[in-house]
């Protein structure tokens, strides 16, 4: 387990984070470029991590990424059967399953809806990214419920892969 906040929350220690753990989480302000999409990045204190940064290391073993951060998950409306995005570019790397979002989403619903999301992934104690897209669902279905959260906060985000 690695956590990287505040002033430690830069680039070469959030690349040294994805290349030391299979698991990650990204809370953080998202991105994205859409005339050169290797260049949608998460932002870092000092420099963005750009998609191309990450797609030069090796992490064919990474099984899960939660991306809890604005449009990450966002494609070019001129070209949507050409998406290249923060998601999308991890699992091409080779990130088994991975959740994104597809526009700006408040902190609020972020929380409620990651705290439910792992308690329906983790709950049992047992860590499996094959529950990941079941874990979304029940997560969303959730805050549901609740009508004090908009329709566009509980359908922000998005599961792909495994």
């Amino acid at each position: 387990f690695t956590k990287v906040t505040s002033v430690d929350a830069t680039k070469s220690r959030a690349l040294c984070a994805l290349q030391d753990n299979t698991w990650l989480h990204f809370a953080c302000h998202g991105t994205q470029n859409y005339s050169d999409p290797f260049n949608s990045a998460f932002l870092m204190r000092d420099q963005p991590l750009s998609l191309l940064d990450i797609t030069h290391m090796d992490i064919s073993r990474h099984e899960f990424a939660f991306l809890s951060a604005c449009e990450t998950a966002v494609g070019d409306f001129a070209t949507p059967d050409e998406v290249i995005h923060l998601a999308a570019g991890l699992q091409f790397a080779g990130v088994k399953s991975v959740i994104g979002t597809l526009w700006k989403v408040n902190d609020w619903t972020v929380h409620r809806l990651v705290e439910a999301f792992y308690k329906n992934l983790c709950g049992d104690g047992k860590m499996n990214f094959k529950g990941a897209a079941r874990a979304l669902h029940q997560a969303v279905h959730s805050l549901a419920r609740d009508k004090e959260i908009p329709l566009d906060q509980r359908i922000v985000f998005m599961h792909i892969g495994a």
